[in-house]
């Protein structure tokens, strides 16, 4: 084979590994732009705030501990310190979540079986008075869309099975409906749940940017 030749399989073949992944990153920045709840305003009156809140891969909900619309210490028993404020909830793969407290712990092959599917976890977290941020952002709802979020985020617990320990004692996981894969992620999970309260969020949106674009921190000047 001449070097030509060679050089032009080699070119084709990056194209091949490249092109998938580009497809990939293009639906999700279209399908992050389609609305759902389209016609969905935050209240002009005060209502409930909750977070949502991202690191960059990965997204959660923030909500206040207690309201008058819900008590989360009774679904969700983990820890009797007064300090925490809010309650913090996410899903994502089992073993991923399990396996990797911390991203400089990340297995390659535990990411890849994740991308491939899995048994879904619920990370929850308690927060003591979490601040508003670029990557935590206040979103209003009005009382019956909070407590529709609510009962929609506890109906996503297995029931019947224990909580698992978490990275430590202001955490754990919970044993969560439905199985996450490329197309399902955990940044989806969270827009669907807001979507299933009638919050206006992205269609499909695997990656955090998706979820986070429509509370942009800009609206909260």
């Amino acid at each position: 084979m001449s070097v030509n030749a060679a050089w032009r399989l080699a070119r084709w073949g990056a194209f091949a590994l490249a092109a998938p992944v580009l497809l990939f990153a293009l639906a999700g920045w279209l399908g992050s732009a389609v609305p759902r709840n389209p016609e969905w305003r935050e209240p002009a009156e005060p209502g409930v705030a909750i977070l949502l809140g991202t690191n960059g891969v990965h997204t959660e909900i923030v909500m206040p501990l207690v309201t008058p619309h819900h008590d989360w210490r009774a679904i969700f028993p983990l820890s009797k310190s007064d300090a925490y404020t809010h309650v913090a909830v996410s899903w994502g793969e089992r073993a991923f979540f399990l396996e990797t407290p911390r991203w400089s712990a990340l297995d390659p092959l535990t990411a890849l079986r994740a991308i491939i599917g899995g048994e879904a976890l619920l990370h929850v977290e308690r927060y003591a008075h979490p601040r508003p941020s670029p990557d935590q952002r206040i979103l209003m709802l009005r009382p019956a869309e909070y407590e529709a979020l609510a009962r929609q985020i506890a109906q996503q617990i297995v029931p019947g099975k224990r909580a698992l320990p978490g990275y430590g004692a202001h955490d754990a996981f919970y044993p969560a409906r439905g199985a996450y894969h490329l197309g399902n992620t955990c940044n989806q999970w969270t827009s669907d749940q807001l979507a299933a309260s009638g919050i206006r969020t992205g269609w499909w949106t695997p990656f955090p940017g998706g979820v986070m674009k429509w509370v942009p921190p800009a609206s909260r000047d």
